[in-house]
């Protein structure tokens, strides 16, 4: 299946590609955001390295703000599993400038739309740091449920071993999780 373009109060999701790079490159570097231990943002050197490898191993795309024209960050679908049929959303990561702001609501809407209504999922997932506190908030905030903790799961970018919280919605959970992010989204106007 290709990878739609996906839009939604002027916030658009398209594949992303190599010709995203230099955009990339300017979103990474407001705020600095690839320096946080617990994000995903490569440094602006590694934003081409990091394209490839999310075109090898994820439905990646790029995220424009319409009302600017301009690429504020990145997000994906993984880990989808069509026998299940299951898929996990991850790899965001916004410009500090997009953050707090009605992107990631207009994201995440558009990507459990997608995955629910289009793929057909049973169950969406989300992993994150243990030390990424915002992230966790962030999720439960969406409806997903705690799964639990996977201790020790993988390295973060210094090296140091982290515990990853993990979290799903499933799809009984998903009208109610719609209406709450469509009212979230309402109030931004």
């Amino acid at each position: 299946m290709n990878t739609p373009t996906l839009r939604l109060n002027r916030v658009r999701l398209e594949p992303l590609t190599p010709q995203h790079e230099t955009d990339l490159r300017e979103a990474v570097c407001d705020g600095n955001i690839w320096e946080l231990l617990v994000t995903t943002a490569p440094a602006p050197d590694q934003v081409a390295a990091y394209i490839q490898t999310a075109l090898q191993t994820r439905t990646a795309f790029a995220v424009i703000d319409e009302d600017s024209g301009r690429v504020v960050g990145s997000t994906s679908l993984y880990n989808t599993d069509p026998a299940v049929p299951r898929a996990d959303i991850g790899y965001t990561w916004y410009a500090r400038s997009a953050q707090r702001t009605r992107i990631n609501t207009c994201c995440k809407l558009m990507l459990l739309t997608y995955a629910f209504d289009t793929l057909g999922c049973t169950c969406v997932g989300w992993q994150t740091d243990i030390l990424n506190t915002a992230s966790q908030s962030a999720i439960e905030r969406l409806g997903a449920k705690k799964d639990g903790i996977l201790r020790r799961h993988k390295l973060r970018k210094d090296g140091s071993v982290r515990d990853t919280v993990v979290y799903s919605m499933l799809r009984e959970e998903w009208p109610q999780a719609k209406a709450a992010l469509e009212a979230k989204l309402a109030a931004f106007g």
